[in-house]
């Protein structure tokens, strides 16, 4: 069953998510080559904190981390360590947080210092990609008309959606129904209503879709060693649209 969040518990969502884009944004101004991977965990999980708000990952099903950090093959939920951020990297930021018993969830890859045209245009179509299915995410319209939006840019850009991970509903557990996958049919799955908060996130390959989790059983790499990128916002479905809950106040679309 889908959840119909009323104008409280939205409120509540977008204050949990306003922390998630105010985090992603210090990630943005940290990110540069000789950074380590764990130096951003710790000082956005600080950040969090200073908020009153709590790192929604760490022991997550076990997480070992406050935030996800996963560079160009890694697709998401890479751990933060001791790895350096290089000249020409592509590095995915997922951050989750909890506060006052609702949660945010967010993503976004930036690029280290100057990559690859192939890497930029990975970038920019991934980002292309969740807004396109955001636009799709309105009242009145099926749930794979997001995910068929989703792919249909994907594709046409000669890239890959990653098939085995999906986007989810969000409200007072981080993970709800229904699950959205990047790819599908349109006009088909439940009917979208006004009061429904998704986590949209498309994770894209340069090559093919295919992945595989790693020994640290967390880190889901592509299978090709081609690099992928990962966008996510949290959105409610209102009468005129969806409306992006994790988008900053400075920040336009």
């Amino acid at each position: 069953m889908i959840n119909i969040k009323n104008s409280r518990e939205i409120e509540f969502l977008r204050k949990s998510a306003q922390i998630v884009a105010e985090s992603l944004l210090l990630a943005q101004s940290r990110i540069q080559p000789g950074v380590r991977t764990i130096d951003l965990d710790k000082e956005i999980s600080e950040y969090i904190r200073s908020k009153g708000a709590r790192p929604a990952f760490r022991d997550f099903h076990g997480y070992p981390a406050n935030i996800c950090v996963s560079i160009n093959d890694q697709v998401v939920h890479g751990i933060p360590g001791p790895r350096v951020l290089r000249e020409g990297d592509i590095v995915s930021v997922d951050i989750g947080v909890e506060l006052n018993g609702y949660y945010g969830d967010a993503a976004r890859t930036f690029a280290v210092g100057k990559v690859s045209s192939e890497k930029e245009k990975l970038v920019r179509v991934t980002r292309e990609s969740l807004y396109k299915g955001i636009e799709a995410a309105r009242e009145g319209n099926r749930l794979y008309d997001i995910s068929y939006a989703i792919q249909t840019h994907v594709e046409s850009a000669g890239f890959s959606v990653v098939r085995d991970l999906v986007g989810h509903g969000i409200g007072k557990q981080m993970h709800e129904e229904p699950q959205i996958p990047n790819y599908g049919k349109a006009d088909r799955g439940p009917r979208l209503k006004a009061g429904m908060v998704f986590a949209i996130e498309p994770m894209v390959n340069m090559g093919e879709y295919k992945v595989y989790t790693q020994d640290d059983q967390w880190t889901v790499v592509t299978r090709d060693g081609l690099p992928s990128a990962h966008f996510e916002h949290d959105v409610v479905i209102t009468k005129n649209g969806a409306e992006i809950l994790s988008l900053a106040a400075s920040e336009e679309i």
